[in-house]
């Protein structure tokens, strides 16, 4: 059984569709990237995942438990770190994930073991003392992050959790996010920085409008979209018979030659299959290959493909 199950969820605020008929499943382990330009239904799907809003039809399930009709078993489950920052600036550290960890039913020494855990993971212990009006942009980010997981959540929703912080802090964020799925956590991961769903998730979703439109490792999204990878030989000279029997290739899509006859770009379905022909053609016609550079699509040109927007459209 998935951890988590989404089963045709609805949300309509009046007339207005937000989240279109949404079925998809996040396995245990995974850390799943969700992507959706702005608009697309992704903040409506995350608060209805947490609870903060309820489905107008269908459901999500959460290790086997219904936000709908289990929504308190569904919530012990879950860690937050949401978008905005959900900590009190008048407690210290250590009493913000307290209280937290209090709401969770946390006592003794239990919850004082498991403070001091969440705040030696996110680096604070030494800070503990302190409020977080002292601390940096990142710090009070790493806060939050440990007022989310002091319970040891089965999943753990990051919302944007990187937004505004400085490079150090933002690595801090992301190995952080490695450990913790490591340590067992399934991890659902929102962002508007590519590189990072590129960098630590496992498995992305799409939504656009409301929808999931593309889901699946980046291999698998590289191969819905029909995008393709380019190899570019730079070359000495081209000769035409060289050209004519790569395009001739089955594997081959397309052979651009730049005007001085220096450069070719090969586009192909997959170059791990063909480039040691493209290379013995190369080398059977006396051509001198200078470089050798394969283009791949990235995760940033399928999602324009796909949406028709980059990530940080208004």
């Amino acid at each position: 059984m998935s951890l988590v199950a989404f089963r045709e969820v609805v949300k309509k605020y009046d007339t207005a569709l937000t989240v279109n008929h949404l079925t998809f499943n996040i396995e245990a382990g995974e850390v799943f990237g969700l992507l959706g330009p702005n608009g697309a239904g992704k903040s409506t799907t995350i608060h209805m995942l947490s609870g903060l809003l309820e489905p107008s039809g269908g459901d999500i399930l959460v290790d086997g438990f219904s936000i709908r009709k289990q929504p308190l078993e569904v919530k012990k489950r879950i860690g937050l770190v949401p978008q905005e920052l959900a900590i009190y600036e008048a407690l210290t550290a250590r009493e913000n994930v307290t209280f937290f960890a209090k709401l969770y039913g946390l006592r003794g020494q239990l919850l004082r073991d498991r403070v001091d855990e969440a705040l030696r993971f996110v680096g604070l212990l030494d800070r503990a003392k302190d409020k977080p009006l002292t601390f940096s942009g990142g710090m009070k980010r790493r806060l939050n992050i440990a007022c989310a997981i002091m319970h040891r959540p089965k999943l753990i929703i990051m919302d944007e959790p990187t937004v505004g912080i400085d490079p150090q802090s933002r690595n801090h964020i992301l190995e952080s996010v490695r450990e913790l799925n490591r340590l067992g956590s399934t991890v659902i991961y929102t962002s508007h920085y590519m590189e990072e769903i590129e960098a630590i998730c496992s498995r992305i979703g799409i939504l656009d409008q409301g929808k999931l439109i593309a889901c699946g490792t980046k291999d698998e999204l590289k191969r819905q979209s029909g995008q393709a990878e380019k190899l570019i030989f730079e070359i000495d000279r081209a000769i035409e018979p060289a050209l004519l029997e790569m395009q001739e290739h089955p594997g081959v899509k397309h052979v651009d030659v730049d005007k001085n006859g220096t450069v070719l770009e090969i586009t192909v379905k997959e170059s791990s299959s063909i480039l040691q022909d493209l290379l013995f053609i190369v080398q059977k016609h006396g051509i001198n290959l200078r470089k050798l550079t394969r283009v791949e699509p990235n995760l940033e040109s399928l999602f324009l493909q796909m949406t028709g927007r980059t990530l940080r459209d208004e």
